[in-house]
């Protein structure tokens, strides 16, 4: 069973074994899956940056933050692993294939969260979208959606994802911070097994970010 809570809530409860989602595939796809369930969604272009623990065990000479410090790099550009698990869930939603993420990733000069921005089109009005969220997340502890400005230092050190929604003409841009080692791997992981085993989905993840 795919491991995201927010997407396949009912069925992880009776799982025998859980993927975890990857930490790029996390961020994007709590920022599309209400639009996925509409059925609105079609082309969607995706910057998304992470910081140096997102890196792997590995080590490469662009994994030091000797590297990472003072530069960024774009790398995987619309190749991303992450890519594969992103389009199952948004079809699966969505019932047909028309989703397709663009994703252009990013190695950032700082150490822990993934901030992402997709950027699609649609003729609903931006109080739509928001109440489509709020709708949709309603049930999901985790998942906040800001009228104002989000940014990574208020998700870092929690379970937290942040989704920010802004609209312009037909273009309407969801940002999404995450927690790459919490939300977007060992997080999601102990929240998968509160689920499993019948108890509070926040038991064990009452955690204070590094900045609130």
């Amino acid at each position: 069973m795919y491991g995201l809570p927010e997407l396949n809530l009912d069925t992880i409860r009776t799982a025998h074994s859980i993927a975890n989602p990857g930490c790029f595939a996390t961020a994007i796809q709590l920022g599309l899956l209400p639009l996925a369930k509409e059925g609105v969604l079609g082309n969607i272009y995706t910057t998304a940056i992470t910081g140096s623990t997102g890196a792997g065990q590995s080590l490469s000479p662009t994994s030091h933050f000797s590297w990472r410090s003072n530069n960024i790099q774009a790398y995987k550009t619309l190749t991303h692993q992450h890519l594969g698990e992103i389009h199952q869930s948004l079809h699966s939603c969505q019932n047909n294939n028309k989703a397709h993420v663009n994703l252009v990733p990013w190695r950032g000069d700082f150490t822990r969260g993934i901030f992402s921005s997709s950027t699609l089109d649609t003729k609903l009005e931006l109080k739509a979208v928001h109440d489509l969220y709020k709708e949709f997340y309603e049930d999901h502890p985790f998942v906040s959606i800001s009228e104002e400005p989000i940014s990574l230092k208020p998700v870092v050190n929690t379970n937290k994802c942040l989704i920010q929604l802004e609209k312009i003409g037909d273009n309407l841009v969801v940002h999404t911070a995450i927690d790459n080692l919490l939300k977007g791997a060992s997080g999601q992981a102990v929240q998968n097994m509160n689920i499993v085993f019948g108890f509070d989905q926040q038991t064990g993840l009452h955690l204070k970010a590094s900045a609130f």
